[in-house]
């Protein structure tokens, strides 16, 4: 049977003038996540840290989201992964200060603590990584630091205590063995799926922090592929793609949400991830784009009813690529990425500041599960209803999915399909 896989990465370039320092030590060396979910079983309901980290995650989610089709326009595909862009973000706050640091949280969505926050990701990420899962899915980081500087204790102890990173030391005096040498271990981690992703380093590059998301799993109800067929699907009122169409007479949860005009259908994958599809009514995507909100999905959730429906699903395969950076600006998170940026809490000389933030992010769903993979890449540079018969629910035209881990209301994935067979630069 084909693997379903999801998988995001982090790519952090730092970037500095006169670099000071020493060797890294030679401690520094994986660190898996080595602690169970059972050690955090006498926390309960709200005060469980990644419960306190769901929300703001979400926020971000479908903030980012908006920010994304506001750029590239109501007509084109739309997939990436919240998650991992806060994992990234959220482990570079770490060496944040002062309006940095508080331009980060608001860009993030973050109304917590500092200390909620990175516990939050820190027991998210032991629950994620729970190899008795029955789902395979490991996330993990990656801190690749340059021989000759010497970043902060705290900032190594708190990116591998909360975050789980890998610290690696490169030199980055030689840009294309650095460049070989990450892009190998992308490689590696994504079982292949992302190759030569780093194209080169910004000059006098000193760290780049990498994250990752990987999943594989199954449909718990895969498609028959002997009841895929050609079918035409609707990019718009006057054009149409041919997509293979797989089809399925079956019991699904789905809600039938009336004010917003749009199904929307759950698909479970063995284990404890699901997916949901949401198809708007023709001409209602935006408006429902528009509501994307955790509160609104809070409401679809508590309104799923099983129903036995006909379901028509495209496979398809979709891509797209955008700019972190220019996304935050536009989101308000703007000091980072300048001559004013305090990361002083990374190392103490010299001054820091992102120089580019870019994600990448591919999907493939087919009859027996999904493939998807995302790519994040940030260089820090110095300064200067009822049915009476079962409803048949035909996602030919443009819809939404969400992919999420239940054990921590985790939003791995979520896009936009317009042309199924497409792959937007």
């Amino acid at each position: 049977m084909k693997s379903a896989l999801y998988f995001c990465l982090l790519l952090l370039g730092l970037q500095v003038q006169g670099k000071q320092g020493s060797n890294l030590n030679d401690e520094q060396q994986e660190q898996k996540i080595s602690q169970s979910p059972d050690d955090y079983s006498q926390a309960e309901g709200e005060n469980l840290a990644h419960v306190k980290i769901a929300p703001s995650n979400a926020d971000f989610a479908f903030k980012f989201y908006k920010q994304i089709r506001d750029e590239v326009g109501n007509n084109k595909n739309i997939f990436f992964s919240p998650l991992s862009i806060s994992i990234a973000f959220a482990t570079l706050s770490l060496g944040a200060r002062s309006n940095t640091l508080r331009e980060l949280h608001k860009g993030l969505a973050f109304n917590l603590t500092e200390k909620e926050i990175h516990e939050g990701f820190q027991h998210a990420l032991q629950l994620l990584n729970d190899p008795n899962r029955e789902v395979q899915l490991d996330i993990g980081n990656a801190l690749f630091i340059d021989d000759q500087v010497k970043p902060l204790q705290k900032f190594l102890d708190d990116v591998r205590n909360f975050y789980y990173a890998e610290l690696i030391s490169s030199n980055f005096q030689n840009p294309p063995e650095a460049v070989k040498e990450i892009n190998k271990y992308i490689e590696t981690k994504t079982r292949g799926k992302i190759v030569d992703v780093l194209k080169d380093l910004d000059r006098d590059t000193v760290m780049v922090l990498a994250n990752y998301i990987f999943f594989k799993g199954y449909w718990e109800k895969p498609f028959s592929n002997l009841r895929t067929r050609d079918d035409d699907f609707l990019v718009d009122a006057k054009n149409s793609v041919k997509v293979k169409m797989m089809q399925q007479n079956a019991n699904f949860n789905i809600h039938r949400d009336e004010n917003l005009s749009c199904w929307v259908v759950e698909i479970p994958y063995k284990g404890n991830v699901t997916s949901f599809f949401i198809l708007p009514d023709e001409g209602t995507m935006e408006q429902v784009e528009d509501s994307l909100l955790k509160e609104t999905v809070s409401k679809w959730l508590h309104s799923l009813e099983k129903r036995n429906i006909y379901l028509d699903l495209p496979k398809f395969s979709i891509s797209g690529t955008y700019d972190v950076k220019g996304l935050f600006e536009k989101l308000g998170v703007t000091e980072v990425f300048s001559d004013q940026a305090d990361l002083s809490g990374v190392v103490e000389k010299p001054l820091l500041k992102v120089s580019k933030a870019i994600h990448e992010a591919t999907v493939d769903v087919s009859e027996n599960g999904t493939e998807a993979a995302a790519v994040t890449v940030i260089g820090i540079v110095g300064m200067s209803a009822h049915f009476h018969s079962p409803p048949h629910i035909r996602f030919n035209r443009p819809f939404l999915m969400l992919i999420i881990d239940k054990s921590t209301d985790g939003l791995l994935f979520m896009g936009k399909i317009v042309k199924p067979a497409a792959k937007e630069d």
